[in-house]
C-alpha cells in the first residue's frame, strides 16, 4: 500500500535537506524514525514531520479499503527533496551598494510502501 506526502515551502535550502533525506531513503520506517530522532541536523524536523504524515496516509488509505495496515511492514520507498521558491531581500552593503540575500525553500515528498 504506497502512500504519499509532500510538504511544501520549508525555509531550509534543498541542499542541507539532501544530507538528511540520503540517510533515510529505501530503510523501515521505524529505523529512519530512530535515525532523524538523533540526528542533530535542523532539517530532521520537518522530514520528520512528512515521514509522519506519510505513515498516517498510509494508515487512513489501508483504512479506506478495509484492510489492516502495520506500520512495522512499512519502508521509505521514495524520499526526496526539491527546490522550492526563492525569496529575495536587500541589505546595505558599504559604499552605497546593495548586497542581495537569497532565503531558499524547498518541497519534501515522501513515499512509503509496504514490504513485499
Amino acid at each position: 500500500m504506497e502512500a504519499r506526502a509532500v510538504s511544501k515551502r520549508i525555509r531550509m535550502s534543498a541542499r542541507k535537506m539532501r544530507l538528511v533525506i540520503d540517510q533515510i531513503r529505501n530503510a523501515d520506517v521505524n529505523d529512519a524514525y530512530s535515525i532523524l530522532q538523533f540526528s542533530t541536523k535542523a532539517a530532521a524536523e520537518p522530514i520528520d514531520k512528512a515521514l509522519r504524515s506519510a505513515v498516517a496516509n498510509a494508515v487512513h488509505k489501508a483504512d479506506q479499503q478495509g484492510e489492516v495496515l502495520d506500520v512495522d511492514d512499512l519502508y521509505v520507498k521514495e524520499a526526496y527533496v526539491n527546490e522550492g521558491p526563492t525569496l529575495r531581500r536587500y541589505r546595505a552593503a558599504g559604499m552605497g551598494r546593495a548586497a542581495p540575500r537569497r532565503k531558499r525553500m524547498s518541497h519534501v515528498t515522501v513515499v512509503v510502501d509496504t514490504k513485499e
